[in-house]
């Protein structure tokens, strides 16, 4: 809680403390989160802390942080406040969980682990406590945080329905929070009624005249922490300053209120307050000989007027304010000069207290000291690069980013200061903000770059390989960058500078002489030709002239027994792009593993996307289910919008393939919008392709026509020279039944080239479709029976429309008898895949040929949700509820809640009973 959150009384908050607590009350049935928002003043740590009040009473365990702004840069500072008094019970976290903690918390030298792994460490120790007493989790100042505890907090707080864990936060108003991501609820606090502030001010300030009581009402309107410190200051002031100051924002009125006040106080306690505003350290004896190095002999006496003024409290051997605005009010008063004088003592006092050796104490000097220069420092500088590598190392981006750029700003030589924006810019390419880079970049403008570092800028635009950088930068640009690169003998850059340029290949349609540019400097480059990130280069700046060359590196390297997760992913997303499906599906779960121990979600998601794609091609739903429903829930929360729209297309397929229209067609809108406005060609294409295949179930033929041929049309946004390769079997059924035959024939030829040109087993089994379809009466049954009798035994999707759309033909030039066995084989082939309208279609065709079908049979995917048929999967594997967390990355608590649901679905009692449950092995 902020310092002095229960010093007001409580007085017109009932109806949120009513709210807060019957969410208490209920922690034990289920978890979650709530967020308190407001603005400066208006009872946010006052509620937060009349809720721990209550939640104490009823037996919870409390824990509580504030987020401290001097505190936002220091990694997992936050965190640590927070789990601290949890210390003792680390020992019931399985070794790797408790030595990633100890890692974030610098109780160990090694290399803090992925964010994300911290993060489930953090949720599996709050659920073994919680086990033992319900536990309320506070943050006030959440605002404040720094970011790497602000994203565990939010990884969490997703993830505590099933917990007997509540967590609570408060926001100030205007402020940005990793938790607003989070999908919790909030209340936000409004200024008091009328009646509830004057009984507030009535507390706090008898006795005040009528006039100046209805003054500070109208002045304070509603805001708690006005009228609690409004009525002081304006004693204090004449009717002018009063009215000077009546016009200006609430929160500067505050703040000058809190200035005035430490214009009484003597110099030695102004000066220890000025140190205490500055400092990022809270320990009252750093704070006192720091001041004493101001001049002035700073001791207890010297803090008591502060405290009697209402101002900081002291206890335990810690200053603290007793709200953040007494902090800045102090801090915006103060000089320039003398805010450089007051970080040079704390400097100073840090020094002494450090004996010069490596350590926080070393690194905070340091941040003091870059903020008691007003020029150029070398030696302070290289410090703050010393801190950015160590904060790499653990795994703090957004400290290393802060700390390049503090060194640029106070290095001498411009190229110094350049290389360094420049890295600070790389390392903001990671953490995936644009508005960072942006600034960074822009600083190097006035900069005289050299040659390399003028080509590293236009590649760090275009460097976000979710194709969300900057497009201006295009494959041409970055092809030439590469090359020179290249020249200057550094391949592994020039490579990932082709990556970034392929990626552009891939999102946006360059024109096929930048694609061209792109593959001729891959191919250039000195290095193995089965690179994984060359192969994937190649596939997706040239999916169909280097499609041969990809697949049998693909083949050469799967036939390896141990593949790199990330090499593994690279290849399995090369793997669509060049219609290899079932290397695609095979690649991407050989990354999941790997993917999952490193707690890589960013890739992770990546991954799964790419599996679930080939998957829903493939037909394989007990795959594509929970990878895709995976990979749309990572995408989110590891801020990938691009990969997001892709998921969510690839959500509209899967829909549709179900026969669930209305949910198909809902998600394809969604994903377009998210898509349209930046043109992500993949996604627009995915699009079009759920359309056309809700449809074209439908029976609604010409629909699904118009759909599937815009992705045949370069003019048209839909267009993508790989993905179109996949829909030739639907389109051309489409086009045998909507009249548009011509057209049809006239993208079968075009096809028939692209076939020449690359081996895509994907495109070949749609051509076997497709051939018949389109075809005449008289050439039609001896492509039909071709294309049975060719082996497709890894396509029984595109067999059983094969057999479906063959078994038409005949029937509808009454050959029956031939027919009827054709459509009950695909009837039994949709059913068993759970391709539910063309099982439709197949009964319909039967019907009409006088045999009746029985209804298909509901599965177990039928009756689960997405992570539910997951569960049963890994379930069904032989894993412990622990193990399935550690992969899902939610506690064994909700796996354990979700077998709760699961076991009355299915009709069974037991995990036991799960394997050998009917159907429960198809889903393996």
């Amino acid at each position: 809680m902020s310092e002095g959150a229960a010093a007001t009384p409580l007085i017109g908050r009932e109806a949120e403390l009513r709210r807060l607590t019957g969410m208490i009350d209920l922690v034990g049935d289920e978890g979650g989160g709530l967020v308190v928002r407001g603005e400066a003043g208006m009872g946010k740590s006052a509620l937060l802390a009349a809720a721990a009040a209550i939640a104490a009473e009823r037996g919870l365990r409390v824990l509580t942080a504030v987020g401290v702004q001097s505190e936002a840069l220091l990694p997992y500072a936050g965190l640590h406040q927070l789990l601290h008094p949890l210390q003792a019970y680390d020992d019931r976290l399985p070794a790797p969980q408790r030595e990633r903690l100890r890692a974030a918390f610098g109780m160990t030298d090694t290399t803090v682990p992925d964010l994300y792994l911290v993060a489930l460490a953090t949720l599996n120790l709050l659920a073994e406590v919680a086990t033992r007493a319900p536990t309320l989790l506070v943050v006030d100042d959440a605002h404040w945080l720094d970011q790497a505890s602000a994203q565990v907090l939010a990884f969490v707080a997703r993830r505590l329905e099933s917990e007997p864990v509540l967590l609570l936060a408060g926001i100030r108003e205007g402020f940005a929070s990793a938790l607003d991501d989070a999908g919790l609820p909030g209340v936000s606090l409004e200024g008091l009624p009328e009646a509830a502030a004057g009984s507030l001010l009535d507390v706090v300030a008898p006795g005040l005249a009528p006039g100046t009581r209805q003054r500070v009402l109208r002045e304070a309107a509603g805001n708690p922490l006005a009228l609690t410190e409004l009525p002081r200051a304006w004693r204090e002031l004449d009717g002018d300053a009063m009215l000077r100051t009546s016009w200006l924002p609430l929160t500067v009125r505050l703040e000058q209120a809190f200035g005035s006040r430490m214009a009484e106080l003597p110099p030695a306690t102004r000066a220890l307050l000025l140190v205490a505003a500055v400092n990022d350290g809270s320990a009252l004896s750093e704070t006192l000989s720091a001041a004493a190095r101001l001049g002035h002999g700073a001791g207890d006496q010297d803090l008591a007027p502060a405290v009697a003024a209402r101002l900081v409290t002291a206890s335990q051997g810690r200053i603290a304010f007793r709200h953040p605005l007494m902090r800045s009010a102090i801090y915006q008063a103060a000089s320039l000069a003398q805010r450089h004088a007051a970080h040079a003592a704390i400097a100073d006092a840090l020094a002494e207290s450090s004996g010069g050796l490596p350590g926080d104490l070393a690194d905070r000097e340091t941040w003091h000291r870059a903020a008691a220069g007003s020029g150029p420092d070398d030696a302070v500088a290289a410090a703050l690069d010393a801190i950015a590598a160590r904060a790499q190392q653990r795994g703090a981006a957004t400290l290393a980013v802060s700390a390049l750029e503090q060194a640029a700003r106070l290095s001498h030589d411009p190229r110094d200061r350049a290389e360094r924006l420049l890295r600070a810019a790389d390392v903001s390419v990671e953490l995936g903000d644009h508005d960072v880079v942006a600034r960074l970049l822009r600083q190097t403008e006035s900069l005289d770059l050299s040659p390399q570092q003028r080509t590293r800028v236009l590649w760090i635009r275009g460097a976000f390989d979710d194709g969300t950088g900057d497009h201006a930068v295009g494959p041409l640009a970055l092809a030439d960058l590469a090359e020179t690169v290249a020249a200057e003998g550094d391949h592994e850059r020039a490579l990932r500078i082709l990556w970034s340029a392929a990626l552009r290949c891939f999102w946006v349609e360059p024109g096929p002489e930048a694609r061209r540019r792109v593959v001729a400097a891959a191919e250039n480059l000195p290095i193995d030709h089965r690179h994984p990130q060359l192969l994937a280069i190649l596939a997706y700046a040239a999916p169909i002239d280097r499609g041969s060359l990809v697949i049998d590196g693909l083949r050469q390297v799967t036939s390896q027994p141990v593949v790199d997760p990330q090499a593994a992913r690279l290849l399995g997303t090369a793997a669509v792009l060049v219609g290899a499906l079932d290397l695609a599906e095979r690649l991407s779960a050989a990354a999941l593993t790997g993917l999952r121990s490193h707690g890589r979600l960013q890739l992770l998601a990546r991954a799964l996307s790419a599996r679930a794609w080939s998957a829903v091609l493939l037909v394989n739903l007990d795959v594509a289910i929970p990878a895709v429903h995976e990979a749309a829930r990572l995408a989110q929360e590891t801020g990938q919008p691009l990969m997001y729209g892709t998921a969510l297309s690839t959500q509209a397929l899967l829909a549709a393939l179900r026969g669930e229209r209305d949910h198909a067609l809902a998600l394809a809108t969604e994903a377009e919008r998210l898509s349209l406005t930046t043109g992500v060609r993949p996604v627009l294409a995915t699009v079009q392709t759920a359309r056309g295949m809700v449809a074209l179930g439908e029976g609604r033929f010409a629909e699904a026509y118009d759909h599937l041929a815009r992705m045949h049309d370069p003019a048209d946004p839909s267009h993508h020279i790989a993905l179109r390769c996949y829909v030739l079997g639907m389109l051309a059924d489409a086009a045998a039944h909507s009249g548009n035959v011509g057209e049809g024939r006239a993208i079968l030829a075009e096809m028939e080239a692209v076939a020449r040109r690359t081996p895509s087993p994907a495109l070949r089994a749609g051509l076997r479709l497709a051939r018949p379809l389109l075809a005449g009466d008289s050439q039609a049954e001896a492509l039909f029976e071709e294309a049975l009798a060719s082996d497709a035994e890894r396509w029984p999707f595109a067999r059983a429309q094969t057999q479906l759309a063959y078994g038409e033909w005949l029937r509808r030039r009454r050959r029956v008898s031939p027919a009827r066995p054709l459509l009950r084989a695909a009837r039994e082939t949709f059913d068993a895949l759970g391709a539910v309208p063309w099982s439709e279609r197949a009964r319909r065709q039967l019907r009409a040929s006088g045999e009746r079908s029985e209804q298909r049979s509901i599965g177990v995917r039928d009756k689960l949700t997405a992570q539910e048929l997951q569960i049963v999967q890994l379930v069904a594997e032989g894993m412990t509820n622990r193990e399935i967390g550690e992969r899902l990355y939610v506690s064994h608590r909700t796996i354990g809640a979700h077998l709760y649901r699961i076991f009355p679905k299915l009709g069974i009692t037991s995990r036991a009973e799960l394997a050998r449950s009917p159907g429960i092995g198809d889903v393996r």
